[in-house]
């Protein structure tokens, strides 16, 4: 909506009196919506006859979309059993859902990939299982780019089996910060034991009844820069200004703006 303004030779008392009591009410002409780009856009373009180089320009979410989804994330799961062939060999951690997504995701079975930079809190949970009369372990860490990532790793032990057929069960699981650059990717690595212990997947059971166990459970979220800046005026000239953003795939995320200057 546009408000009434003043012509450049002023005008009557009334038109000011007007104009005047709309500035005073929050009426004014430098405000607007945009809305970000989607299909994983980082730069969305703002385009107001009242933008110059040097203005202020404040963004406010004003849509349900733009409040709730203001960072990165991702949930994956696997519905695999997944053994190890041998001892003494370093496996990777593979993932057949992508349970939730924007802007972390899976570029083959194992490697989580992020589109944007920041630090993130990745945290697994494994169905560890152990067959052998003798109790076990399991190695666990992080690998960036196909590297170990140094000091990522944890040791979890499983008790022997409790009879033929019945294993041992334990749940490995750790959260842990790691910064990452946009197009880089993280892994889970392991080793046993024995190639008796291995990650199982429960399908749903409908007499207990409850859902499907997944082997592996992990999340990956966007931590820091915090949410706050991550939608911000990257540069501006007369009549336009270019937002940069976290790599965004969500429609309708719609921020209120208000150009100062």
């Amino acid at each position: 909506m546009m408000f009434r303004r003043l012509p450049p030779q002023g005008g009557d008392s009334r038109s000011v009196a007007e104009i005047v009591n709309n500035i005073m009410d929050g009426k004014t002409n430098n405000t607007g919506l945009v809305t970000l780009n989607t299909g994983n856009a980082t730069t969305t373009t703002i385009y107001n006859e009242r933008i110059s180089s040097d203005s202020l320009i404040i963004l406010v979410p004003v849509s349900d979309a733009a409040e709730a989804d203001t960072a990165p994330y991702g949930a994956f799961s696997s519905s695999l059993d997944q053994l190890a062939a041998s001892t003494g060999s370093t496996y990777v951690v593979e993932f057949t859902s992508t349970d939730a997504s924007s802007g972390v995701y899976l570029s083959n079975s194992s490697r989580l990939n992020v589109r944007n930079y920041g630090i993130y809190n990745v945290q697994f949970s494994l169905q560890l299982a152990n067959t052998t009369n003798d109790s076990q372990h399991a190695d666990v860490w992080f690998r960036k780019n196909g590297t170990d990532v140094a000091n990522s790793a944890s040791r979890f032990g499983l008790p022997a089996r409790k009879s033929t057929g019945d294993p041992s069960h334990v749940i490995g699981s750790i959260n842990f910060f790691i910064e990452l650059n946009a197009g880089d990717y993280i892994e889970i690595a392991g080793a046993v034991s024995d190639t008796g212990v291995s990650l199982e997947y429960y399908a749903a059971d409908t007499g207990l009844p409850r859902p499907a166990i997944p082997s592996v459970i992990t999340t990956v979220q966007y931590i820091a820069p915090a949410a706050s800046s991550n939608v911000y005026v990257s540069s501006q000239t007369s009549g336009s200004a270019t937002l940069t953003h976290f790599s965004n795939s969500t429609a309708d995320k719609t921020y209120g703006y208000v150009v100062i200057g």
